[in-house]
């Protein structure tokens, strides 16, 4: 399926344009943010991006950092990890919403846009798209790999209160980890887990046998890519989103009362 990329340059009030790339199928349909991680949109976003934008999405994926330097994105190395481990604590927290906010004002804006917005995004962009859930136009969110919600510690200050705000989450998450994240250790995924249980958000969690972190990004720098993980993963996004954006399925029946206890 065809591919056409635009995008669009959003003055933001903290500071800079945010440049929004926008890979969308022809002829689109939905509309979906995919966040991008602390290396800015690099190539494994935007192939990410136009992945999901084959199967009938119009994708934004924002620029992270405008504050701080311009749309392209830093290396994978340690200078562009040094960067974007910086920058991710010094920009504020109120900048991050506002990207959303942008960012989702930009989709709802298009053509044909059906009012259906989804959210995903990977490290980093992951705990993005957690926030992103927070707007009520969000009506999934696909978070691979969200780093620093356990520890609250997103954003200047190192203070986020994404964990406190879970209530304000009012779509289908699915939150995906590997086992051998020790971005965000055990204890941390339990606590995201619990908490989610305890605010009874409707989601999904999944923990893949001997994945390490950000092992859907498809380069080879860090050793940990998995294809056939990816793979099964992003079934785990397109059947949430098939379901929730572009499906005419109406609202869920059955949620409410006890389950039976039968075999």
């Amino acid at each position: 399926m065809l591919i056409v990329e635009t995008h669009k340059d959003v003055p933001t009030q903290h500071g800079g344009n945010m440049r929004i790339n926008l890979p969308t199928r022809i002829p689109n349909g939905c509309h979906l943010l995919t966040a991008s991680e602390i290396y800015q949109v690099t190539g494994p976003v935007e192939r990410f991006a136009r992945q999901i934008a084959g199967h009938g999405y119009v994708v934004a994926a924002p620029s992270s950092y405008h504050e701080f330097t311009g749309p392209e994105a830093l290396a994978y190395d340690g200078p562009g990890t040094d960067k974007g481990n910086a920058w991710k604590i010094e920009k504020k927290l109120s900048a991050y919403d506002e990207d959303a906010t942008l960012s989702i004002d930009t989709l709802i804006s298009l053509p044909k846009c059906n009012g259906r917005i989804g959210a995903t995004g990977m490290c980093l962009g992951g705990h993005l798209a957690f926030r992103c859930a927070m707007d009520k136009r969000i009506r999934a969110a696909v978070c691979y790999f969200a780093t620093d919600i356990h520890s609250h510690s997103l954003g200047e200050g190192k203070q986020d209160d994404s964990l406190d705000r879970i209530k304000d989450i009012h779509g289908e998450l699915a939150m995906i980890f590997g086992k051998r994240d020790n971005h965000v250790p055990p204890d941390g995924r339990d606590l995201i887990r619990k908490t989610l249980h305890e605010s009874g958000t409707t989601f999904s969690f999944y923990e893949m046998a001997w994945a390490q972190h950000a092992f859907i990004r498809d380069e080879l720098s860090k050793g940990r890519y998995d294809p056939a993980l990816a793979g099964i993963c992003f079934q785990i996004l397109r059947e949430l989103f098939g379901r929730t954006l572009s499906g005419d399925l109406g609202p869920r029946e059955g949620d409410g009362g006890e389950v039976e206890d039968v075999c």
